[in-house]
């Protein structure tokens, strides 16, 4: 139960939270562990289990979840990460907190995307692509993309749209699965920027303004924007179903091209096309 209704100022222990909130997914028996029945009080691994796991002592593993030791070597880190059994995405993450691989800062503005890359938006005439952001701004978008998102009027923020807007379980059929790699995206992105003004601003807006967001966030779960099915329910043209593939833009840190296309000979490519003709000028 929440007793206050100000923004959560950051604990300044994200490594720490990150790691509690790791081991308390990991099922024991996953890594050969009895299971976890009656004789468990919390759920997942024990600090001490993962110690045992990683081989290193339970006071120093405890000392990192605590926050008193914050610089774990490399070689712990690792350890620790196979210990959690997690995925790269996660483990990338670690590092980052652990202040191991250097931080990422933007070397453009934030709202500047490179006019080569806003040219190729429009070289996908049977595509939904736009660029994003670090905290996932919509910030160039082709005539397809803007037709999809029009539903949401001005805004052209990802995760301010997916947990504050009133369409936005309507629009987007399979609204908890975006939503959840939206955060583990997002989550992920704090680590790469953690002095990133927009991000920080919007985590604050959205622990306040929405539950939701609120108990993905604080599930620490990290994964990056990858190959993903979406599914939109447009008011103009009904269903539309696409495959998105994301790219990295590598001369400006934390800017993403995604383009969603669909199945050839689908009606959802006939609904794309039908919205490229409303795009088109006349």
């Amino acid at each position: 139960m929440r007793t206050t209704l100000g923004p959560v100022a950051p604990s300044g222990n994200e490594l720490g939270e990150f790691l509690r909130a790791s081991r308390s997914r990991l099922d024991p028996a996953e890594v050969g562990l009895p299971g976890g029945g009656s004789g468990r009080r919390v759920a997942g691994l024990r600090r001490e289990e993962v110690a045992v796991l990683a081989g290193v002592s339970a006071d120093y593993y405890a000392r990192l979840e605590q926050g008193r030791e914050r610089n774990p070597s490399a070689q712990v880190a690792d350890a620790i990460g196979r210990a959690l059994r997690l995925p790269a995405d996660a483990r990338g993450h670690l590092y980052r907190l652990a202040g191991l691989n250097p931080r990422l800062a933007p070397v453009t503005p934030r709202d500047l995307v490179h006019p080569s890359l806003s040219q190729l938006l429009d070289m996908f005439p049977r595509a939904a692509a736009y660029v994003l952001g670090p905290a996932f701004d919509v910030l160039a978008t082709n005539a397809i993309a803007d037709a999809l998102l029009s539903p949401f009027g001005d805004e052209r923020n990802m995760p301010r749209i997916l947990f504050t807007h009133p369409r936005a379980k309507t629009v987007f059929a399979e609204w908890p699965v975006v939503a959840g790699a939206t955060v583990h995206a997002l989550r992920l992105n704090s680590g790469y920027f953690p002095a990133d003004d927009d991000i920080t601003g919007l985590v604050a807006e959205l622990d306040e303004r929405s539950a939701e967001f609120r108990e993905l966030w604080a599930d620490h779960t990290v994964g990056a924007l990858a190959r993903a099915y979406k599914v939109f329910v447009h008011p103009e043209v009904g269903r539309i179903e696409l495959t998105y593939q994301t790219f990295d833009v590598h001369d400006a840190a934390g800017q993403q091209l995604l383009v969603g296309t669909a199945e050839p000979g689908s009606r959802s490519e006939e609904a794309v096309a039908y919205l490229a003709s409303m795009a088109a000028p006349a």
